[in-house]
């Protein structure tokens, strides 16, 4: 994220003697993307970040599709996805392609017993139910219901809930997720248009430096494969960082909506890009102000995108039969659009209370199994008269 943050000790300049108390060296570790062009923090740690003791066993983590060649409007139940003691085992893969995997998760214990990072990609984990802490070599971030968790691919993390009761929508993406280049300027600011800024993203902080030695199991993700390594000191032993490349929390309900005359297109509700899929955010707001305005969404075609949509909570005006933690596929190539009598009562309307999450991917999406057993089986019948 182009936002300089830095926390801890660091010596004035960088990749100069920065010594312990006893005299010993820090030492010091390039966080980095894209080779040594894109986005990169630098770390101090207390013990070499390097010290492997064994490699365990690895797990193949790669999704399996039920139906590889989608042209089927679906409708998923996604809060029947059964609840999960531990965190990566409660990640269920519903949708992917070779751009982005899609997953559910109800776990019901904090991560405390080993620590995780994906090596493949970035994570966007969404809050649908639950609160607690992501807790980083880069410090923690507390979320709560609404929060989106940027984790950026290579970081170390730990996540710790507050109760058992959480769910999670998570888009794991292998392609770098930024806000929209067109909501910032060419230094990276974000501009006056921008639906958020950076006084709205949830910054890490409470910087915990552990001093210990022993063996710590870190779980990497890489290739599709789980590794399980023993390292010989605690990750999170790092006493100071600053650069651009960390974690952050935003909130959907900081997010505000673009409103005009008439409908707005979805790219006014877009909160995240990359360069193969878009994340959009839809919120409580106005209807469109137009005397002869229809406030529901016209009929469109998906030529060139699948459409996944995370209905979060509220009143979803152009649906019926629609629930919290549903969730919609539209696949390219088939339009889709507001059910039979959302289009005409939603003329009048002032305004709605809807929440949902949006993806919009470039790529056709493959179906797991996981989704054909949340899903009602007649979605695609539902535009019938």
């Amino acid at each position: 994220m182009p936002l300089y943050h830095k926390l801890g000790k660091m010596p004035h300049k960088r990749h100069t003697t920065f010594r312990k108390a006893d005299g010993s060296l820090h030492y010091e570790q390039l966080f980095g993307t894209i080779g040594f062009d894109g986005m990169s923090s630098l770390l101090y740690h207390l013990h070499r970040p390097t010290q492997v003791k064994e490699i365990l066993e690895a797990t193949d983590l790669s999704p399996q599709a039920a139906v590889a060649h989608n042209m089927h409007s679906r409708l998923l139940k996604g809060l029947e996805l059964p609840p999960a003691d531990d965190y990566l085992d409660s990640r269920k893969v519903i949708l992917f392609n070779s751009d982005v995997h899609i997953a559910l998760a109800a776990p019901r214990r904090s991560q405390t017993d080993y620590f995780y990072k994906n090596a493949d990609a970035d994570e966007l984990l969404f809050v649908h139910e639950g609160s607690g802490t992501l807790k980083t070599f880069m410090g923690e971030i507390p979320f709560e219901y609404g929060d989106y968790l940027l984790i950026p691919r290579g970081m170390i993390y730990q996540i710790h809930f507050d109760g058992p009761d959480n769910r999670l929508f998570v888009v794991e993406s292998y392609h770098p997720i930024y806000t929209p280049k067109r909501y910032r300027n060419w230094f990276g600011q974000h501009l006056e248009h921008s639906p958020f800024c950076e006084r709205d993203f949830k910054l890490p902080r409470n910087l915990q430096t552990h001093d210990e030695k022993g063996e710590f199991l870190m779980k990497i993700k890489k290739q599709g494969q789980l590794h399980q390594l023993v390292y010989a000191t605690h990750p999170f032993d790092v006493v100071g960082w600053d650069g651009y490349n960390y974690p952050y929390g935003f909130s959907i309900h900081d997010f505000e909506p673009i409103t005009g005359r008439v409908h707005q297109p979805p790219p006014v509700h877009q909160t995240f890009e990359t360069g193969a899929f878009v994340v959009c955010s839809f919120v409580p707001r106005l209807y469109d102000y137009h005397p002869e305005a229809i406030p529901a969404p016209y009929n469109h075609s998906n030529i060139d995108s699948d459409e996944v949509l995370y209905y979060v909570d509220g009143d979803f005006m152009s649906r019926k039969g629609i629930d919290k933690g549903y969730i919609s596929l539209h696949p390219a190539g088939i339009p889709h659009g507001p059910h039979p009598g959302t289009y005409e009562a939603s003329i009048g309307k002032k305004g709605t209370e809807e929440l949902a999450v949006m993806v919009d991917t470039f790529k056709p999406l493959q179906v797991t199994q996981t989704a054909l057993d949340l899903d009602n089986g007649n979605y695609y019948k539902s535009w019938l008269e």
